[in-house]
């Protein structure tokens, strides 16, 4: 075979690759709209939230303990299966249980947990976040691992709140930028588009859920707690 025929056969599969990649970024944001028509909005849980005599200052952002983990592994099982209701076998409460038995011997300081609390003590969300140190992303040093809130507590800043606790974090360590991975379905998606993540592309193009902050302090300045007390 010649280069020339080569080089031409190369482009075309590298065109294939390209055009199946977009293809697979199109479902995905349908998916990704299909999946947001469920969740609740500002108004509605606005409502919910006067109803159950709560407001923003009622709720408390602090760190999790090892006393958390019961309510921690519950919590989780919940909004999990919220986020993605499609699944058929989520994971269980023993499942969360164990693994937060297990990162909470971890004691390295290489990971930390934040929670949302309402005045009953009860968790409602949570994120977590960890250290990141690999090849593949050498631009990244901190990594948001999970955040989640209940659904009748989302769309009330909460969430931003939660990210700007672990940006504060991750500068306390002298850790200037942050990962999160995904899949390309999460209808969070927009949450952190709206946060300033940048979509992180795999090399052929396609969006496999992953978004990545350069500039922690900007992050953290556009994620302003006043609204909210936070003991952390």
């Amino acid at each position: 075979m010649s280069l020339r025929m080569f080089s031409a056969k190369s482009a075309g599969n590298n065109s294939c690759c390209l055009r199946f990649a977009q293809m697979k970024n199109f479902v995905n944001a349908i998916t990704r709209f299909l999946f947001n028509l469920s969740r609740p909005s500002k108004a509605a849980n606005t409502r919910l939230l006067r109803a159950r005599g709560e407001s923003l200052e009622s709720l408390t952002i602090r760190e999790a303990t090892r006393e958390d983990i019961p309510s921690l592994a519950a919590l989780h099982v919940k909004t999990w299966k919220e986020t993605y209701w499609n699944v058929k076998s989520p994971p269980t409460y023993d499942i969360r249980e164990q693994q937060w038995c297990d990162q909470f011997q971890v004691t390295d300081g290489g990971w930390f947990c934040f929670v949302v609390e309402n005045r009953k003590g009860e968790l409602v969300g949570f994120a977590k976040g960890k250290t990141y140190n690999h090849g593949d992303l050498p631009d990244f040093a901190g990594q948001l691992d999970k955040i989640y809130l209940l659904r009748e507590y989302q769309c009330l800043g909460l969430g931003r709140r939660l990210v700007g606790c672990v940006a504060r974090r991750f500068l306390s360590q002298g850790i200037n930028t942050m990962v999160l991975f995904g899949i390309p379905q999460n209808p969070s998606s927009a949450f952190h588009e709206a946060l300033g993540g940048e979509r992180l592309f795999a090399k052929n193009g396609e969006f496999h859920g992953g978004y990545g902050w350069r500039d922690l302090q900007k992050l953290a300045s556009s994620c302003s707690p006043d609204g909210v007390t936070t003991d952390a």
